[in-house]
């Protein structure tokens, strides 16, 4: 469903002078001699909703419970991943300069900048929408859009279960992390499941704890009653106001956290969390990018140089601090299967470098079987047994 133009401009007008929406809708469909009937006027305003507040034409494809991802090519490019897989949408959005003013203005609504002197941006949309919009010539082909769902209900461990998400075998080893207050590392690729993996976690903490959560974007959800949020604040056009992940580390411990949580390591604020962990703050969780978990010594000690730490530092700093690492891994044909592939110990090896020692490996089938360092990890979480 389209709406003209000039419609949407005397509906703007009278929202401007605050008036309701639907009431905005329906003024302006009588001065234009058509009267609205109830459900009419429902879809009327949500389309007019979508293009003065929301996405506009991709607003009904981010609605969709199902899709995670909806990624603009060019007018009539678009795609969607919906329960995993990527699949083309049947959308025309009109012309170029029409994509182009939908990326600035979603820019605008994540209070970013977006213009030919600042042709790419990275921002989160009001309703928790993670946006990235690129601009020719950047872009080389034309206006692209990328956007990631973020969905209001966190998952549980059951319907991770269900999902093939996580191994049943893995379930008490999951809830034991969180019960006897482990620090957790989730590694994975892009849209492996991680920021699900941790919400899920993260509603199994006790309802008398408080959580203070750090992130760039809004993302984690975990239905918990006491949870608290710091969002980074990227420069404005003057290049000043920055507030960046590593502050805000330092700021959620004067803040009586019972655990901290680091939405994701991407930079110098892994030095602040090692810190952290190391210092009594201990059921802590955060995510970061990794192939593979034996990979994520590696890219610890890349981050950790950027703030200056060298790499027997790191070593010594992240197998005290950190318990367990839980890696994601995409499999399949299309790659629609997201499953926890490994568990492992993080420990300084006999040439004190900093290593990861499988634990459990899991295949996408939920078969388990355990590794040279699950004594360790079991005796950690209080737990018996192998799997297998």
């Amino acid at each position: 469903m389209s709406v003209d133009p000039a419609f949407l401009d005397r509906v703007r007008a009278r929202v401007g002078v605050g008036d309701a929406l639907e009431v905005a809708v329906e003024a302006a469909a009588r001065s234009s001699g058509v009267v609205l009937g109830s459900s009419a006027l429902s879809a009327t305003s949500r389309t007019v909703r979508g293009e003065l507040f929301g996405a506009g034409p991709l607003q009904a494809l981010l609605d969709d419970p199902d899709v995670t991802d909806v990624l603009v090519n060019g007018p009539r490019d678009v795609w969607v991943e919906r329960a995993g897989r990527l699949v083309p949408a049947a959308l025309d959005l009109g012309s170029e300069s029409d994509v182009r003013a939908l990326a600035v203005r979603l820019a605008a609504a994540g209070q970013q900048r977006l213009d030919d002197a600042s042709p790419t941006v990275d921002a989160r949309l009001p309703d928790g929408t993670r946006l990235h919009a690129v601009l020719p010539p950047v872009a080389g082909t034309g206006v692209l859009l990328s956007l990631r769902v973020v969905r209001s209900r966190a998952l549980t461990v059951d319907e991770l279960v269900t999902s093939g998400t996580l191994a049943v075998t893995l379930v008490p080893m999951v809830r034991a992390l969180v019960a006897t207050r482990a620090n957790v590392l989730i590694s994975g690729a892009t849209g492996s499941g991680k920021t699900t993996l941790l919400a899920a976690l993260l509603s199994l903490v006790p309802h008398d704890e408080r959580i203070v959560v750090i992130e760039e974007a809004g993302e984690l959800r975990p239905n918990h009653p006491h949870v608290v949020r710091l969002l980074a604040r990227r420069p404005n056009v003057d290049g000043a106001g920055s507030v960046g992940l590593s502050e805000l580390v330092r700021t959620a411990l004067r803040m009586r956290p019972d655990r901290i949580v680091l939405g994701e390591c991407r930079g110098a604020e892994v030095r602040d969390v090692l810190t952290a962990l190391n210092t009594g703050h201990d059921g802590g969780c955060a995510t970061v990018h990794a192939n593979a978990a034996e990979d994520v010594p590696a890219r610890l000690e890349a981050l950790a140089a950027l703030a200056g730490m060298s790499r027997d530092a790191v070593a010594a700093q992240a197998s005290s601090a950190i318990d367990a690492v839980l890696h994601l891994r995409r499999s399949g044909p299309d790659r629609a299967v997201r499953y926890v592939a490994e568990v492992g110990v993080v420990r300084r090896s006999g040439g004190g470098t900093l290593e990861v020692v499988d634990a459990v490996r899991a295949d996408a089938g939920g078969t388990c079987v355990s590794g040279p360092g699950w004594p360790a990890l079991a005796e950690r979480l209080g737990l018996g047994g192998s799997h297998g």
